[in-house]
């Protein structure tokens, strides 16, 4: 596996632990969440990286594109309505609107500010091998 992938795949599962952790938190539930933290956070990833993988949003010519970081914005478009679906039948429970519309908010900003922070990494660290 190309390091640069290893390194974005973790570090998405990552963003999306944070998001996932956020949400709770913002409900003031996380200290009683337990396990429950995982009816979201598996979901999520599960869909994520599915949609990724299609949207060929780990490329390496992809990942080092600044022009190409709206696709996982875009991408989570897709990815977060699945997610809720799974969440919904794992959980037995219909699914919000509100729900889906935060969650594709929240989950493309994060996803937004860790790719372009690792574009400015990528861009110094190439910069200063010149």
């Amino acid at each position: 596996m190309n390091p640069l992938r290893g390194l974005v795949l973790a570090g998405d599962v990552i963003a999306i632990a944070i998001v996932t952790l956020a949400g709770f938190t913002s409900h003031a539930i996380l200290t009683t969440a337990g396990s429950r933290v995982w009816v979201t956070f598996i979901p999520l990833t599960t869909s994520w990286l599915l949609v990724a993988a299609l949207m060929n949003l780990y490329n390496p010519e992809t990942l080092s594109d600044p022009r190409q970081l709206w696709r996982p914005v875009v991408g989570t478009a897709f990815a977060v309505p699945m997610a809720a679906w799974l969440r919904g039948l794992w959980l037995g429970s219909p699914i919000l609107p509100v729900f889906i519309a935060v969650l594709i908010g929240v989950s493309g900003l994060v996803l937004l500010i860790w790719r372009s922070s690792l574009l400015v990494i990528l861009f110094l660290r190439r910069r200063g091998n010149e």
